[in-house]
């Protein structure tokens, strides 16, 4: 893809910030938009954001995707140097996390429904024909077999944020559909690496063995994830830019990891030993997800290159430098 202006959302978060450092490096204008929220501790986004600001294709714009009024400001300011619109929007604003999302279901729908809907809106108005949506691996998990196909039947979600992201990709189709916008949904499957969402459980395991904190484990320990580098899911989300129609596609690492070995990775290279305090599994947790990701092959050219080893590894050596303020973040 040509250097353009792409308008990223979510541009202060895990994914968001490392999608829009690569867009920088390869010369595109990235507009970001992002509240800042505290749904988590904001020095995270602070600290993302130093990654990306000196860039000078970088223009920041704090508002929330569900405020229609004030999104339609940051697409009419971003015909940038390149001599047209914008290219692309890729969505990865979100509220995220499956437990929070059953304790509060309304701000969930609020951004990634209400929130879709403006953007994918906004395209058909100022005729930019090319939309990414990320969504999730949530979706599956009911009586769905393993490896995890994009033609699951996913139309029974676990949790309210599950359901919101099945809306988020209904409403991309009927899009697609009606005006013609060119639409990739990307279904992430537990993204992980350094300065990630402190709610998520790699970040947790780390900072709690790091201060000698008990580590709550939701069930026995035996439940799987297809954990993925963030920079994987970077590399996959700018590839979904290609023009493809309509398509649904997994970004996953295809080797999922026991819950219980991946603490015991991180035991390793702190070299300290974990104090693990079982609880039970929450209704909404599925006990397993792997990815099935030809199909990624296939369209993207796409295919993860970090193995587990070296994306904890990474993610231990950014705590341990920035261990001083991140010892110091709710886990929720």
């Amino acid at each position: 893809m040509e250097p353009g202006t792409v308008i990223l959302t979510g541009c202060a978060g895990f994914i968001g910030c490392k999608v829009a450092e690569l867009l920088l490096r390869t010369g595109h204008l990235v507009v970001g938009i992002d509240n800042l929220n505290d749904a988590y501790d904001v020095r995270l986004k602070q600290w993302r954001l130093k990654q990306i600001l000196h860039y000078p294709g970088f223009q920041l714009h704090q508002l929330d995707i569900s405020d229609r009024a004030a999104l339609s400001e940051p697409f009419e300011a971003a015909c940038g140097p390149y001599g047209r619109g914008p290219v692309a929007v890729i969505n990865l604003a979100a509220r995220a996390g499956v437990r929070q999302s059953v304790e509060d279901p309304w701000v969930y729908y609020d951004t990634n429904v209400t929130g879709t809907l403006n953007l994918l809106d906004l395209c058909r108005k100022r005729g930019i024909n090319k939309f990414v949506l990320a969504s999730t691996s949530s979706l599956y998990g009911q009586g769905n077999p393993m490896p995890y196909r994009e033609d699951a039947n996913t139309d029974a979600p676990l949790s309210p944020y599950a359901a919101s992201k099945k809306a988020a990709e209904a409403l991309c189709y009927t899009y697609h559909y009606l005006y013609g916008i060119d639409v990739t949904v990307l279904r992430y499957f537990t993204v992980y690496g350094p300065a990630g969402r402190p709610d998520m459980s790699l970040f947790r395991f780390v900072q709690w063995i790091s201060e000698g904190h008990s580590v709550l484990v939701y069930g026995d320990g035996q439940q799987s994830r297809d954990f993925t580098y963030v920079d994987d899911i970077a590399r996959g989300t700018i590839a979904g830019l290609k023009p493809l129609g309509y398509e649904v596609i997994n970004l996953g690492s295809d080797t999922p990891i026991v819950l219980i070995e991946a603490i015991r990775l991180i035991e390793t290279f702190l070299g300290k030993k974990a104090e693990i305090v079982h609880t039970p599994r929450h209704p909404a947790d599925v006990q397993a997800t792997w990815a099935e990701i030809s199909k990624a092959k296939q369209l993207l050219g796409w295919q993860p290159q970090s193995t587990f080893q070296d994306g904890v590894d990474a993610l231990v050596r950014w705590y341990q430098a920035n261990r001083e303020w991140a010892m110091h973040v709710s886990t929720g």
